[in-house]
């Protein structure tokens, strides 16, 4: 007997709970339009069940707690009623966590859904932090969901961020687990809820059997068709709420049959959920006023969406080489952040630049070490194994010209590199300014210290100065 099941992806919301600017692109380029808003996902939710009663599930990747000031200055309460009215089924994390494991949890257990995290374990007991797995039946299927939490965590992001825990790639407890769930639960349909990025999925797939739909998060793909490792569909959709992703299956006995897969913008033309939209309202209301004071003007675009530069990450290397009196400034490479558009800059703007709001510093560099921390960004971001690739895009770089072969093997893909208009100097000490505990791993540099001003205020005072934005200091990441 053939059965029907829907699947719908929320990923990497970043915290945008209403509509913002996004990036899209046509043949002509990049241009900008408005998308995202939790009050229409709810509808599009709402519809789609309607659609399809009891046979939906719905699915959220994580970073979904972080991201924008309501988000951070709320250490992600603010949107656990939002989140609660979607009506998940499940969710695993990344961001979460920057808030500390302990207040993830308790954080957790405010939800409606359950966190899943096959490969989060209690660095004490050997326990794991959140379940691994759940299954549910709809539409007469019953489905088991796998949770794989980002396994960066505790390798490449701040130590706070994993105090007492440890993860793993969960390549060897998803097999157990998946053969545990066929064996016991009975489970028809074996579902993996990752946030390991696209990459490492594909490579996950491919090596582990069993797995009928991975739904991918973490890279920010906007996946028009589904990507197909054997028997496995994967699919990922966008970032910030922009788009949904929405699965339909046909299952007969243990098997997919037939498939069909939509990337749905969330536009304009969806009406809000009034209940959601209300819920949004109240969260946002105490921060309006702050959130809407005018800091500068821009007279360009500002966004971040590129592999190895962004606009808008030129004008916070601006700003903290500035607050730091340097001409050398490094920034981490993160995905997230909604573009800028021309015209006014407000606060809120600034804190989707930078949520993290962090401290700004200065260290000593010698030649020899810049080197061998681009070399190390570039093969984290580039691994040919995909398990190897532990960052966001390339590390944003201020008076620094790189060239570099991508297809090159680890520690060779730099051809040519100028520092502050001159050929890089092995022996010579750089002094930069640097952004958190990312932008250079601790280990590179000597008399690395806090200037007292946090990256915010260090918007706020460049967008002051230099008003209207109109360009950016000389710099340039090319791969040749």
């Amino acid at each position: 007997m053939t059965r029907h099941l829907t699947l719908l992806q929320l990923n990497d919301l970043h915290g945008y709970l209403e509509p913002h600017p996004e990036v899209f692109r046509n043949q002509q380029g990049r241009y900008y339009a408005t998308a995202g808003g939790i009050a229409r996902i709810g509808t599009l939710f709402r519809q789609v069940r309607a659609e399809r009663p009891g046979a939906v599930i719905a699915l959220d990747n994580g970073d979904t707690f972080h991201g924008t000031f309501t988000a951070v200055h709320t250490r992600g309460e603010a949107l656990v009623p939002v989140m609660n009215e979607l009506g998940l089924d499940a969710m695993t994390a990344h961001w979460e966590f920057a808030y500390g494991p302990a207040h993830f949890r308790a954080l957790a257990r405010r939800l409606a859904h359950p966190v899943l995290a096959v490969n989060c374990y209690e660095r004490d007991t050997g326990r794991l932090v959140f379940q691994p797995s759940l299954v549910l039946e709809r539409g007469g299927v019953r489905v088991a969901i796998v949770g794989i939490a980002a396994t960066i965590v505790d390798k490449t992001m701040p130590p706070s961020y994993s105090e007492g825990i440890r993860f793993t790639l969960g390549t060897e407890e998803v097999p157990r687990e998946i053969e545990r769930l066929r064996r016991e639960d009975k489970a028809d349909l074996i579902v993996v809820l990752s946030h390991l990025g696209l990459p490492q999925d594909a490579k996950l797939a491919s090596e582990v059997g069993g797995i009928d739909v991975l739904v991918s998060g973490h890279t920010h793909n906007r996946l028009r068709r589904p990507v197909q490792v054997g028997k496995t569909l994967i699919f990922q959709s966008g970032c910030h709420g922009s788009f949904i992703g929405r699965l339909d299956l046909e299952i007969d006995g243990h098997e997919v049959t037939r498939f069909e897969h939509a990337l749905i913008p969330v536009g304009p033309e969806i009406a809000d959920d009034p209940d959601i939209a209300l819920i949004v309202q109240e969260v946002m209301a105490p921060h309006r006023q702050m959130l809407a004071e005018v800091v500068g003007r821009t007279e360009r675009a500002l966004d971040r969406a590129a592999m190895l530069e962004g606009s808008m990450d030129e004008v916070l290397l601006d700003a903290i080489a500035q607050a730091a009196q340097t001409r050398l400034a490094f920034s981490n490479g993160w995905r997230y952040g909604a573009p800028l558009l021309p015209g006014e800059v407000t606060v809120e703007q600034l804190w989707n630049i930078v949520p993290t709001n962090a401290p700004v510093s200065v260290l000593e560099l010698t030649g020899e070490e810049m080197l061998s921390m681009l070399e190390e960004n570039l093969e984290r971001t580039f691994a040919a194994n995909p398990y190897q690739q532990m960052g966001g895009f390339v590390k944003r770089c201020r008076e620094l010209h790189m060239y570099f072969k991508i297809e090159n093997p680890a520690g060779h893909r730099i051809e040519e590199l100028f520092v502050e208009g001159e050929p890089l100097a092995p022996g010579r000490r750089y002094r930069a300014a640097l952004l958190g505990e990312q932008a250079v791993p601790g280990k590179y540099g000597a008399g690395r210290e806090r200037i007292g001003i946090d990256a915010i205020d260090a918007l706020r005072a460049h967008f002051r100065a230099s008003t209207p934005i109109r360009g950016a200091h000389a710099h340039s990441v090319s791969a040749i």
